[in-house]
């Protein structure tokens, strides 16, 4: 009996929302609009978040880098020298070190080059990066085409390199094979020797447009007074990672010759603590947000309870007639607890649609990945259900209390 009167009141519910037709689509607006503000920015920061994770990740999660110091600090005991990493020093360390792990020496010989093929040349923005053979495995840099260098090739200094994928773009047309095809770098010739994936220009720089050449080569033709190295260590046991730390720190202390009360003149960076920075901020930034859905889901809210006490007020005659051939309260404040349910949740479908649709256009345009957040449209559809009863309880509860003699004098 009872599941008969449900079913009639959500038949009653439905036909006064399509009898209403113009109130509802400007409710289920209101609500969808509400939705679609809470979604469309959670799917947009979910994006990010994503990308940011990915690209952070890719750096080699599992590893760290031993590098110069940012600027003079100040230490415990006064300023610690910013002194930088040599290549004897950083060759040194990777002879030295015995740990079971991956070393990898790397230098930025110049950021500001030109390189050429046939007629095709690029501007002075082109970074020079160089390397040994481990660089490619621990910083997760992967080949779309041609071969990493080989340890002779890295000793020798060959003239050979790796480029990005923008730069292939750039310098070879018509779909010209790049791989054993020379460029120019600056005035020297290269043979290139591989191709990178692309990896995109979202995280504000453009690892697309490098040159990857032999560390030894860079040394010959890029070297300056201010070269600063970089040493890379991936261990191979990933659990082992504090250790690894902790031995590269007392390795590299004592080719510093610092004795026990000197402070570290270096820095030792990990990829996971660099990821855990960027999440905590982004924490920040999914509470603001869902601030700001929140407030404009409340509303919406006001907005359908504000139109379902109209609905009432014009329904009295409606309500009274009902009640006279024997409605009991808790029957009329069902159909109008349903309706409101209904068009909410009509709404809330709409709205997450939008929500989702909005916040992967936000990820296109920033050329961040595109998400389908499973979490905020489970949150979002029960957000509207509860608005929704919010909404629609206390003019439901007007309607169950109306005097059917009142009402039905009501016009």
């Amino acid at each position: 009996m009872k599941l008969g009167i449900i079913q009639e009141n959500i038949k009653i519910s439905l036909k006064s929302i399509k009898s209403n037709l113009l109130k509802s689509i400007l409710t289920v607006l209101i609500i969808a609009v509400g939705i679609m503000a809470l979604t469309g920015i959670m799917t947009a920061i979910e994006s990010i978040k994503t990308t940011l994770s990915e690209q952070f990740s890719s750096l080699g999660a599992n590893s760290f880098a031993i590098t110069r110091l940012n600027s003079n600090v100040m230490g415990g005991r006064g300023r610690v020298e910013n002194k930088r990493i040599s290549f004897y020093e950083a060759e040194r360390f990777k002879r030295e070190f015995q740990f079971p792990s991956v070393v990898s020496i790397s230098v930025i010989g110049s950021s500001y080059t030109i390189v050429k093929y046939k007629n095709e040349k690029t501007n002075p923005t082109i970074t020079i990066l160089g390397t040994d053979e481990n660089y490619l495995p621990i910083s997760k840099e992967e080949l779309e085409d041609g071969r990493n260098f080989t340890t002779s090739e890295v000793s020798n200094g060959n003239n050979i390199v790796i480029i990005g994928n923008q730069l292939k773009e750039k310098l070879f047309k018509n779909n010209e094979k790049p791989i054993e095809n020379f460029i120019l770098i600056g005035s020297i010739k290269y043979r290139v020797l591989g191709v990178l994936k692309s990896k995109g220009s979202s995280m504000g720089g453009n690892e697309d447009n490098i040159c990857i050449i032999p560390i030894n080569n860079a040394r010959l033709y890029f070297d300056t007074q201010y070269n600063n190295y970089k040493i890379s260590i991936m261990p191979h046991n990933p659990e082992l990672l504090e250790m690894a730390v902790s031995e590269s720190e007392g390795l590299f202390r004592k080719i510093r010759n610092l004795n026990v009360k000197d402070e570290n003149n270096f820095e030792i960076r990990k990829s996971d603590s660099l990821v855990k920075m960027v999440m905590e901020n982004t924490k920040v930034l999914t509470a603001g947000a869902t601030i700001i859905g929140l407030l404009t889901l409340l509303g919406a809210a006001i907005g359908l309870m504000n139109i379902m006490l109209v609905s009432v007020s014009e329904r009295t005659m409606e309500i009274g007639v009902r009640k006279a051939i024997g409605a009991k309260p808790t029957t009329i404040k069902q159909q109008f607890l349903f309706e409101a349910i209904i068009i909410g949740q009509i709404g809330g479908i709409f709205g997450v649609i939008l929500g989702i649709i909005a916040g992967n256009v936000v990820a296109l345009l920033t050329k961040t990945l595109l998400v389908f957040p499973i979490f905020w449209i489970i949150v979002g559809i029960i957000l509207c259900l509860i608005v929704s009863i919010i909404a629609g309880y206390f003019p439901a509860v007007k309607a169950s209390k109306l005097d059917p003699i009142i009402a039905l004098h009501y016009e």
